[in-house]
């Protein structure tokens, strides 16, 4: 199975920090034997401090737990790497100091890791690391009761730093350079695949409580003529990325008309709607309703048998207009659904101003349902706050009988996962559902 495009970035990131960590042990293993042959007790346990913790990040990386190593390492290392500088690492007339290069290395890999899953924590360390080092470049900063590290050490010592530091930092800057190059390319494809018309619609099917199919979820695929389908894991982030949301979004509403209109008058899906997603960039542009109106209109598609699925991304931008523009949209008959509830700014003071007509419940917590009283207890009171505020409830990612059985007795209404079917092909979700169209 081809890896997606942040799975791909993990597997960049766990060898990046694997290769530090290996580096900074070694190096100080080496300078631990040569401070304890020495005598430099402080010296060689400030080097075993190193050791220990490029060997605790490492084996939690080996271990699975990149989290828990990403936090332990880039904080500790850059604790370390500012206390070493103004402890042991003074610069003299004859040798400069040269640990605060480690920072950039630092900074680096933070850099990385932000390009993978972006957060405020990576770039507080990237910010802190960038400060540290111009400080230490600019300034002679040491405490006063520091322990210079021997002559007999500084000499090879700046050089084996350097090199080695530099050596890491150019590294870190190939693995970021296949990162952007591997986005741009891949943008310019899907440039060209909206072009070539590469993309399709797969459906999955939505069930009521007797499992009677009610509706389907359209979900993009990228036919790539020489890959086969690419994961959207890949290609939905270069996408947004890129600015080209707005121009997917639209053709997958065009597409997931046509489909409606060719199901019209078919007795087995006459009666379906479909469901489609809409990122925020999409949902944010100006004539927006128009350009969905329209799209109806030229297929002869009854609004009430569209639905917008919109992330609690979208309704944090701005609230005021995406209240406005729901309302257009709703008074059109079109339906609006909440996606992945409970997965990003829940806030109620913002859910009862939404003219919603549906709440998702996402697939994480429809699979904790059944495994923990925490995830029971959510699951309830999701059901219970969409039930009311006069809602609809859909649960999606229902895998067995047994969460299937549960959600129902819950109140919940809707469902949607492999128990039911899984994304298919617009044939063969007809053929599945014995459709008689010519």
């Amino acid at each position: 199975m081809a890896l997606d495009r942040q799975e791909k970035q993990t597997l960049r990131l766990v060898l990046a920090y694997k290769i530090t960590s290996l580096v900074i042990f070694c190096m100080g293993v080496l300078w631990s034997i040569f401070s304890l042959s020495s005598g430099q007790w402080l010296l060689a346990l400030a080097d075993g401090t190193m050791v220990l913790i490029a060997l605790v990040s490492w084996l939690l990386i080996r271990f699975g737990k990149l989290s828990a190593a990403l936090i332990l390492s880039e904080y500790t290392f850059l604790a370390f790497a500012i206390a070493f500088c103004l402890l042991f690492d003074t610069p003299t007339a004859t040798a400069p100091r040269v640990s605060h290069l480690y920072l950039l290395v630092l900074a680096a890999l933070g850099y990385i890791n932000y390009l993978r899953r972006g957060s405020w924590v990576q770039l507080l360390l990237i910010a802190l690391c960038l400060g540290a080092f111009v400080t230490f470049s600019s300034q002679m900063l040491v405490f006063p009761f520091a322990h210079p590290v021997p002559d007999a050490f500084r000499g090879p010592g700046t050089w084996i730093n350097a090199i080695v530091a530099t050596a890491l930092l150019c590294g870190c800057m190939y693995v970021m350079k296949l990162e952007l190059s591997k986005s741009n390319g891949l943008a310019r494809e899907l440039k060209s695949a909206l072009w070539n018309e590469e993309f399709e619609l797969f459906y999955q099917k939505q069930v009521d409580g007797d499992g009677r199919i009610i509706g389907a979820e359209a979900l993009l695929r990228w036919r790539h003529p020489g890959r086969g389908y690419v994961s959207p894991g890949e290609f939905i982030p270069v996408a947004e990325e890129a600015g080209m949301m707005p121009q997917l979004g639209s053709w997958v509403i065009a597409d997931a008309c046509k489909t409606l209109s060719r199901w019209r008058d078919d007795p087995a899906l006459g009666h379906l709607t479909v469901s489609v997603n809409v990122s925020a960039d999409q949902f944010l542009v100006s004539d927006f309703e128009r350009l969905v109106l329209g799209t109806l209109a030229f297929h002869g598609v009854p609004p009430a048998k569209l639905k917008l699925e919109l992330t609690e991304s979208v309704v944090a931008t701005d609230i005021e207009t995406v209240v406005a523009r729901m309302n257009a949209l709703r008074a059109a008959g079109i339906t609006i659904s909440l996606d992945d509830f409970g997965t990003g700014y829940s806030s109620l003071s913002y859910l009862r101003r939404l003219p919603l007509q549906q709440l998702k419940i996402d697939r994480s917590f429809v699979q904790e349902a059944l495994t923990s009283t925490r995830g029971s207890s959510l699951v309830k009171s999701i059901i219970q706050l969409g039930q009311d505020l006069g809602l609809r409830i859909l649960a999606e990612g229902v895998e067995t009988e047994e969460q299937f059985r549960f959600l129902r007795e819950m109140g919940c209404q809707e469902f949607q996962g492999f128990l039911f079917g899984r994304p298919v092909a617009r044939p063969q979700f007809e053929k599945d559902n014995a459709l008689h169209l010519s």
